[in-house]
């Protein structure tokens, strides 16, 4: 992954750019490279390093056949962060993140299994038979309901992996996840504390080009762990009639013995002769 990353392609993204230094958290020091024009600009090199890092952990975790849940409710990041999560058939909240998410997953469930039955109710005909009061309250609810659960409702069971554009929007997804000890991966810009995450990438999170430039190598990462682990699946399988083949080979072995029997029955009469000729 790192020779797929290019420092001047990160330059004209727009990566560097910081925010005002007088807006600065000095825990982001070792990610600056310098202060111009009242702006800190982001040591490319150590970005370039650490999308790598975050890359083959993401990589890792598709691998293994866990979802990785994709947090971005500001208005620059949604389209993209639902954009590049759907190409890489994962879970993401571009909408209000709901208090309880990760904590209170339960019941977060019970909402989406709520969303399915309206869709049965649809499919089977119940829904006809309400009132168009009733009727008019469903469809606002399912509304509701798909606009803020509708691109997790494939998520089962918690995510192995948070991704976040912008800790300081998304603090209580920060909290909840760091509640339930699930390994954060996050776009930190230089107003953030990077202590609050596992595998901080350092760049800027409010330009949409830096943005995108980010969640492509991201994408691309998680889209190469699932053709891993899709191309693993799959060559068991194709050995399985081979081992078979070899099977009947192992059967025929016992065979050999069975000849030798009747060798020994011929050879008796002989032995009983010979002793009634000495009897007599």
């Amino acid at each position: 992954m790192a020779n797929n990353i290019e420092v001047k392609d990160l330059l004209d993204a727009g990566v560097h750019f910081g925010h005002l230094t007088r807006r600065w958290d000095p825990n982001m020091a070792p990610y600056i490279y310098m202060e111009r024009n009242g702006i800190h600009i982001i040591n490319l090199y150590k970005t370039a390093a650490k999308i790598d890092e975050a890359s083959e952990a993401l990589k890792k975790i598709a691998a293994s056949g866990r979802k990785i849940l994709f947090v971005a409710t500001k208005k620059q990041a949604k389209e993209i962060v639902a954009e590049k999560a759907a190409k890489a058939n994962q879970p993401y909240i571009t909408e209000r993140w709901p208090g309880g998410m990760l904590t209170n997953f339960v019941t977060i469930r019970k909402a989406v299994k709520k969303m399915a039955a309206i869709d049965r109710m649809k499919k089977d005909g119940t829904f006809n038979t309400l009132s168009k009061k009733e009727r008019l309250q469903v469809d606002r609810l399912r509304a509701k309901l798909e606009k803020n659960l509708g691109s997790i409702s494939d998520m089962t069971r918690l995510p192995g992996a948070l991704f976040v554009v912008d800790i300081t929007r998304e603090h209580i997804a920060v909290k909840e996840a760091q509640k339930l000890n699930i390994p954060i991966f996050a776009m930190v810009d230089t107003n953030s504390d990077p202590r609050q995450v596992q595998y901080v990438i350092p760049a800027n999170d409010d330009a949409s080009k830096s943005i995108d430039k980010v969640m492509t190598y991201v994408s691309d990462a998680i889209i190469e762990g699932l053709s891993e682990r899709k191309a693993s699946k799959e060559t068991p399988k194709a050995e399985a009639p081979a081992k078979a083949e070899k099977a009947p080979a192992k059967t025929e072995a016992p065979a050999a013995p069975v000849v030798e029997a009747p060798a020994k029955t011929e050879e008796a009469p002989a032995v009983t002769e010979a002793a009634k000729q000495e009897e007599e």
